[in-house]
């Protein structure tokens, strides 16, 4: 993951940036040689006997694909669908791969996210940086309908029946500049070839989406409680080792929350020692962070649970695909 400094330049277009062009034609260069060599058959590509489904990005960081992808599996499940996930697993180190995430999984292993999937949804997750290994190992593992690819757009070897790509609305693409110079890793033109361009908190009618809050989850016994303030106290201890740390805290923010503010790394590997000043308040974390931190926040932890409105015409595509003409009510 980008250091924060570096991505704060990639989009406030910071003018040093110049001295990195040189790096970044480079870069671009590379990339588009080495997808023209998958499209004309110099490497060799994979073709599931099941549809694929991309859910990625083309700009380093996150833009927030986990509750999406969560979203969508849930919805395929709702229309009478099965679906499957593969995901490179980042953050995660394991000894051997593929990992089948399973419930107690350790994150550290197969990454917060799989683990995240699998947790709210109960889908079979495969966690492997070779996707096509992964895509092999869930079809002799479980019968599934379609695979969704939790990340991977840039994953030339698997080859895709639909991809749908997150913006950030607000933040956009940057400078419009590729890595190392800007954020993207592939040339902003990338996205008029991809099936379905969504945006996280933008305004365009039919493709655009928002987080809302549902409530908070109390990690070491699950208990659910709505987001008020009153009822855990409104001066909290707010974590979060995600990519985009300020759309978490404007949301406790806007509910009553008064907070003292923790931010960590994009998938922080927690350890008790993270928590040792954060007593006599409560904690609220991010569900990616929650599923790494039951046994080390304390009694007085809780997750922020969210929902994500998808465009009702990109869950009715997807289904298609499965060749299943079902979306479900709500």
């Amino acid at each position: 993951m980008a250091d924060s400094a570096l991505v704060n330049a990639w989009y406030r277009g910071a003018a040093w940036l110049w001295l990195l062009r040189p790096l970044e034609l480079l870069y671009r260069v590379l990339a588009s040689l080495r997808r023209t060599a998958f499209r004309r058959g110099v490497f060799s590509v994979y073709r599931c006997p099941r549809p694929v489904v991309v859910v990625g990005n083309i700009t380093a960081g996150g833009t927030g694909k986990t509750p999406v992808v969560i979203t969508l599996v849930s919805a395929l499940q709702q229309a009478g669908l099965r679906p499957g996930v593969i995901s490179r697993g980042y953050g995660g180190r394991a000894p051997e791969y593929p990992v089948v995430v399973e419930e107690g999984s350790d994150p550290r292993e197969c990454g917060d996210e799989p683990l995240l999937i699998h947790t709210a949804t109960g889908c079979p997750v495969v966690v492997d940086p070779d996707r096509t290994r992964a895509v092999r190992t869930l079809l002799a593992r479980f019968d599934i309908d379609l695979v969704i690819s939790d990340d991977g757009l840039q994953h030339y070897a698997l080859a895709r029946d639909y991809e749908r790509v997150l913006v950030d609305g607000e933040r956009g693409l940057g400078n419009g500049w590729c890595l190392p110079a800007g954020p993207l890793r592939e040339p902003a033109a990338r996205l008029e070839s991809v099936d379905a361009v969504i945006y996280r908190g933008g305004e365009q009618q039919g493709a655009s989406f928002r987080y809302e809050p549902v409530g908070l989850r109390r990690l070491v016994d699950g208990e659910q409680r709505t987001l008020d303030p009153t009822l855990i106290g409104s001066e909290v201890y707010a974590v979060a080792g995600i990519g985009q740390p300020e759309q978490f805290f404007a949301m406790l923010e806007s509910a009553g929350f008064r907070l003292h503010r923790r931010s960590f790394p994009d998938h922080h590997r927690f350890v008790a020692a993270d928590f040792k000043d954060m007593t006599g308040l409560p904690v609220i974390m991010t569900e990616k962070d929650a599923v790494k931190c039951a046994h080390l926040a304390g009694p007085g932890a809780w997750s922020l649970g969210i929902r994500v409105d998808l465009p009702p015409a990109i869950i009715a595509q997807v289904c298609r695909l499965a060749g299943h003409a079902g979306v479900p009510p709500g």
